[in-house]
């Protein structure tokens, strides 16, 4: 994931003050995997949230201003419940989608233009 979160954000510091990183996955706070990702996450971004409830994170997500710039890191799963609520905010900039089964979350990741 090290070179994929390269790609995610700009390489001004100046640029990361803008950007919110959510990261909502269900095992987001058990995974050891997910721990050591945070950790190089947080190295790099100042603004990182971590949600195992989707209902949680969505609340979040609205309260935020419009002028915020939000980056959403979602598993699968949860990416199909949340981003049909979700994804017209103007405060959501990008999506990212990470799972084990690729082709089955393309299908359903096509239909928005964020992902």
């Amino acid at each position: 994931m090290a070179g994929v979160i390269h790609k995610i954000f700009p390489s001004s510091d100046d640029d990361l003050e803008r950007f919110l990183l959510f990261w909502l996955d269900a095992e987001v706070h058990t995974a050891d995997h997910n721990q050591e990702t945070q950790k190089t996450l947080r190295s790099i971004v100042n603004h990182l949230r971590t949600f195992d409830n989707i209902s949680q994170c969505q609340q979040v997500i609205e309260s935020l201003s419009q002028q915020d710039r939000l980056i959403l890191i979602v598993s699968g799963r949860l990416g199909r419940e949340i981003l049909p609520q979700i994804h017209h905010l103007r405060q959501l900039s990008s999506v990212y989608v990470y799972c084990m089964n690729k082709q089955l979350n393309e299908q359903w990741a096509q239909q928005f233009a964020k992902v």
